[in-house]
């Protein structure tokens, strides 16, 4: 009899617990998703919320996304990175170069004249942090890894035609690399956040900047700098910058097994490569903003480009020889990059 009652009391308590544990199963999750980039953006727009909105459908509406665009939840761009280690939010977008030597294998992508396409260099950006260096991203869960369409001069008042013309001028650089680049140009170099841009550029406080077309409209560039400077695509692109799309390790280990395979499916080099490719739409409209405006384009040629191509090549130098002092191969880690590069761009 006592067997009996404690089997009724089993099967009473399995039958009552059931419903909570399929209840449990099928609960959803709410992410958040935090960046610098501001709600009008391309990015913001036509990127984050284009990929939230991808990775809720595959869901079924059990992933969900709280979006918090231009640092809406507190903190620098530069603690984004942070954040998303420690889990003060889910999810964030950011620039690794805000955070200046923190991850120094991965500014080999942001060496003067690296890059060929954002689609293709950031499919090598992808694989190469994941076979060079796995370690460079260890504290987060990396979902992307991409790069921006290429980098142009944008000032208030005069054009670049060549080098020289750079001289005395005050150029914002985005990352640590770039500052440098811009230095060895023979501009005074000023690093400095996106979001700054806008009103350091009207109080004078630097003469240009250097950013793709795509963000132009978003920090309303297009009417702060009446000059524009791209460089012919022969020529090579001047620079590029490097994002990462990152989660909460802890975070991303507590999805159940179904919906971390949604997230699995939206991240890797794929996705990577689609980020890349979106940004670099938006150098279209970002440029046809200029023209709209009735600003100044002027395309450096291929023939001039050389001369900004053997002042720049001293941050390589200096690259490979920091990596050196750090225990890495330089070279090794250059020629890899250069050599992924060109091996997605010949698909692209």
């Amino acid at each position: 009899m006592i067997q009996r009652r404690t089997l009724l009391k089993s099967t009473a308590a399995a039958a009552l617990g059931a419903p909570a544990l399929g209840a449990l199963a099928q609960s959803g999750v709410t992410l958040k998703f935090h960046t610098f980039m501001a709600p009008q953006s391309n990015v913001w727009l036509n990127m984050h919320k284009a990929w939230m909105d991808k990775v809720e459908k595959e869901s079924g509406g059990r992933i969900r996304f709280e979006g918090y665009p231009a640092m809406q939840l507190g903190g620098s761009p530069a603690q984004l990175f942070d954040q998303a280690r420690d889990g003060v939010v889910d999810i964030v977008w950011t620039l690794p170069g805000n955070t200046p030597g923190r991850f120094p294998r991965t500014e080999v992508f942001e060496l003067p004249f690296m890059m060929n396409n954002a689609e293709a260099t950031s499919k090598a950006f992808w694989e190469y942090i994941t076979t060079m260096a796995p370690d460079e991203y260890k504290d987060v869960h990396p979902l992307a890894l991409q790069v921006h369409g290429p980098g142009m001069f944008h000032m208030r008042s005069k054009q670049i035609f060549r080098v020289d013309d750079l001289r005395g001028s005050k150029v914002r650089g985005p990352t640590r690399q770039i500052t440098k680049m811009l230095g060895y140009l023979g501009a005074t170099p000023v690093g400095m956040p996106l979001p700054q841009i806008p009103d350091a550029l009207s109080k004078g406080v630097i003469d240009g900047c250097a950013i793709p077309w795509e963000v132009v409209p978003a920090v309303k560039v297009h009417e702060l700098a009446k000059f524009h400077s791209e460089f012919e695509p022969a020529g090579g692109a001047l620079y590029t910058t490097t994002f990462v799309m990152a989660m909460n390790k802890a975070k991303y280990a507590s999805l159940p097994p179904d919906l971390k395979a949604v997230i699995d499916r939206n991240t890797g080099m794929e996705t990577s490569a689609w980020l890349g490719k979106v940004q670099q739409a938006g150098d279209v409209p970002g440029r046809e903003a200029a023209v709209r405006q009735g600003n100044s384009i002027h395309t450096i040629p291929a023939a001039e480009a050389q001369e900004f191509k053997r002042k720049a090549r001293l941050v390589e130098v200096e690259w490979v020889q920091d990596m050196d002092k750090r225990g890495y191969n330089g070279r090794q880690l250059l020629d890899t990059a250069r050599a992924l590069i060109a091996k997605h761009g010949r698909k692209a």
